[in-house]
């Protein structure tokens, strides 16, 4: 198989991570010994490509700039049209692979009805580690951390299959590009802008009875996560784009397949979670009451993004109609 690695890139303020995680990933294409290369997309920021091209110069590394549509799925497209390979892995700009991460991605594709595999993330947290606001037991996954781009409570502690991995590492087939289309480009992140969903709604596209989609938690990386995203508001806005893209999702594709995960998520993992948390009070009342506040504030405001954006989507198909 040939790789192709690649990392989307948009702002210098991540430089250092940039460059690492570049650095890292190639060791582990050369070290596997498979045919490759990794592939910076510059997502117009002139800033950045400048810098890259001058400074980041290596054989097995390829620079290009966003030619489509402004955005995480845009420059992800970038790469995938403008490079040829039988599997594409993706690797977010601040996302740092640990030893075995390559490996634990691409092996499963010895099955050839694999046609995507997602590995873990755990975060690297700013001083004071994790905040009140996402509640986890003690040394376990949280429920919220899927808002900081995290393996969060109730996915897979084993390989297993899944309805959709997760944006910041993830492999795919060329295959599944040619049968299911790119990344929506009017789905997913631009720039700090938090919505998401991008991944998801090709995972569902993509799917077939005869097709497996796996999650690996062996193939990990370690997400930086910056004092912003540590904080109550961004915690509600990214809840709400959240909702806003799930309604997006559920609009393109069978509803029941677009919230199957969730619905689950919902009803069983949440509770459990706020049971924990109010259980703790009485030790810990403040770490007790913030952290069931996060999980039922965050549940309510997913909702009403995603409230929204089904009133959203359906006035425009009315408006649409009228105009025709």
């Amino acid at each position: 198989m040939r790789i192709a690695i690649v990392v989307c890139a948009y702002t210098l303020l991540r430089w250092g991570d940039i460059v690492a995680g570049i650095a890292e990933a190639q060791r582990q294409l050369e070290e596997s010994g498979r045919p490759g290369e990794v592939v910076l997309v510059v997502d117009h920021s002139p800033e950045v490509y400048e810098k890259a091209r001058a400074q980041l110069v290596h054989p097995s590394l390829t620079i290009l700039e966003n030619t489509r549509t402004r955005g995480l799925s845009g420059a992800r497209n970038t790469g995938v049209t403008s490079v040829s390979a039988d599997v594409y892995v993706f690797l977010d700009d601040d996302a740092l692979p640990m030893p075995g991460w390559l490996d634990g991605l691409l092996a499963p594709f010895d099955d050839p009805a694999v046609i995507i595999t997602g590995g873990a993330a755990t975060p690297r947290w700013p001083d004071g580690g994790r905040p009140t606001m996402l509640p986890a037991a003690d040394g376990a996954r949280g429920e919220l951390d899927w808002v900081i781009g995290c393996t969060y409570t109730g996915q897979p502690t084993t390989l297993g299959p899944v309805r959709n991995v997760m944006g910041c590492s993830m492999a795919l087939r060329a295959s599944v590009f040619e049968t299911a289309g790119l990344f929506g480009e009017d789905l997913g992140r631009v720039g700090t802008i938090p919505y998401g969903c991008e991944e998801t709604e090709l995972c569902i596209r993509a799917a077939s009875p005869e097709t497996r989609i796996l999650f690996e938690p062996a193939s990990l990386v370690h997400h930086r996560v910056t004092p912003q995203r540590t904080t109550w508001s961004y915690l509600w806005r990214r809840c709400y784009a959240e909702g806003i893209s799930k309604a997006a999702v559920a609009q393109r594709t069978a509803q029941r397949q677009a919230l199957s995960t969730e619905t689950s998520y919902t009803l069983k993992v949440l509770p459990r979670g706020l049971a924990r948390e109010l259980a703790s009070i009485p030790t810990s009342p403040m770490r007790g009451l913030q952290g069931a506040w996060a999980i039922v504030t965050g549940l309510v405001v997913t909702l009403v993004g995603y409230v929204v954006g089904r009133i959203a989507i359906r006035g425009n198909h009315d408006a649409k109609g009228d105009i025709a």
